[in-house]
């Protein structure tokens, strides 16, 4: 379903929260069909974000390390990177 989302697990340095809050704000836009979040909306879309982060990093305490880097860079690190 989302093919965007870029994987976290096996980062080096380790996915940070801003990674981890911004992978779950593309599931919650995904899912909701909400690009940007209006005033009707922005609530449950903040409380969904927040228990998907919990979930989020949850899974990716709980995961055995992985054995391979994942094959893309999160968005994050592409601009910071751009930016040296």
């Amino acid at each position: 379903m989302c093919r965007n989302i870029t994987t976290l697990r096996g980062l080096e340095p380790e996915a940070t929260a801003e990674e981890m809050e911004a992978a779950a704000r593309q599931y919650v836009r995904k899912v909701g069909g909400v690009q940007s979040p209006s005033a009707k909306t922005e609530e449950a879309v903040e409380r969904a974000v927040q228990k998907v982060l919990e979930a989020t990093a949850e899974l990716l305490h709980e995961l055995p390390p992985r054995r391979q880097p994942p094959p893309t860079l999160p968005p994050l690190r592409r601009l910071a990177s751009s930016r040296s």
